[in-house]
C-alpha cells in the first residue's frame, strides 16, 4: 500500500484547510486509513481514522470538535477537513493504514503503512 498525503500549508489562526490522502496498491478493502501529526518536539499523536466498514470514525479529543475525516471509498482517499486551526495543530501530518476491525485505533501500532507526511503550519 502506498500512501500520498497533500494540502498541507501555511495558514492563519482560525482558518480551514483541507488535507487529503490518497491511497494505492493492493486492495484496501480490508485497512482503514488514518491521520496522525507530529508536532515540532513532540511525539507523532493520533488525529483521526475512518472505518470503511460501517462507516465508523475515531477522533482524537483534541480535534474532535473542529477536524472532519471523510473518505471516499471508490477513490481510495480519505480526507481530514481541519477548521478554527490554531498554533498548536501545527505539524506534520501523516496518512497510515491499518488492517480493519481494529480495537486500537489509536496506537501507532495498528497501522502497517505510512505515508510521507505533509506540513500544515499555522501562523498566529
Amino acid at each position: 500500500v502506498q500512501l500520498q498525503a497533500s494540502g498541507g500549508g501555511l495558514v492563519q489562526t482560525g482558518a480551514s484547510l483541507r488535507l487529503s490522502c490518497a491511497a494505492s496498491g493492493r486492495t484496501l478493502n480490508t485497512y482503514d486509513l488514518a491521520w496522525f501529526r507530529q508536532a515540532p518536539g513532540k511525539k507523532r499523536e493520533f488525529v483521526a481514522r475512518n472505518s470503511w466498514s460501517g462507516g465508523t470514525v475515531y477522533y482524537s479529543d483534541v480535534v474532535k470538535d473542529r477536524f472532519t475525516i471523510s473518505g471516499d471509498h471508490a477513490k481510495n482517499t480519505v480526507h481530514l477537513q481541519m477548521s478554527r486551526l490554531n498554533a498548536e495543530d501545527t505539524a506534520v501530518y501523516y496518512c497510515a493504514a491499518g488492517r480493519s476491525g481494529s480495537t486500537s485505533p489509536s496506537m501507532e501500532f495498528e497501522y502497517e503503512f505510512w505515508g510521507h507526511g505533509t506540513l500544515v503550519t499555522v501562523s498566529s
